[in-house]
């Protein structure tokens, strides 16, 4: 008597959800960073970056452009973003804030609101170079296990629009 044999296509099909299965961790294991995992892709695969996508990540300690415990840019911060900004806007490039971490807090803001407050402001300040808002994005991801100590935020200019 024959053993009844599984339908071709049930071997396919189990492929397929494994395939997605490994696809679905890859997105949660980057926490948010999709960049990264189109990066990691492309290199595993030994494809070079679309033409004309260049991206170059700026990291800044939040301290560092900001008056003490405000969301105030000093005037070199200020200049600095405004550049950025001018130049994504001749190059065609979009611009992506993530702002990791908190700073201390003041008497009007707490921890989260300065974070998020002084992030707003170097968006605003790299849109005073005449970059669109439309072009500038930002994230604010979510922090799993203990919080870094001080706020980062990384600007990373990316490929064209």
């Amino acid at each position: 008597m024959k053993a009844a044999r599984a339908p071709r296509w049930a071997v396919s099909f189990a492929d397929l959800c494994l395939l997605l299965l490994g696809f679905f961790i890859l997105l949660q294991a980057q926490n948010g960073r999709t960049d990264g995992l189109a990066a990691g892709l492309r290199s595993a695969f030994g494809t070079a970056a679309a033409a004309g996508e260049v991206a170059r990540d700026l990291r800044f300690a939040a301290a560092g452009l900001f008056e003490r415990d405000e969301a105030v840019l000093t005037a070199a911060a200020a200049e600095r973003l405004r550049v950025i900004g001018t130049e994504a806007r001749t190059k065609g490039r979009r611009v992506r804030i993530v702002s990791e971490g908190q700073g201390g807090g003041n008497a009007r803001l707490d921890r989260w609101e300065l974070a998020a407050a002084r992030t707003a402001a170097i968006a605003r300040g790299i849109r005073a170079g005449g970059l669109d808002e439309q072009a500038i994005a930002i994230a604010i991801p979510a922090i799993s296990g203990p919080a870094p100590a001080g706020q980062a935020i990384t600007v990373r200019i990316e490929g064209a629009r």
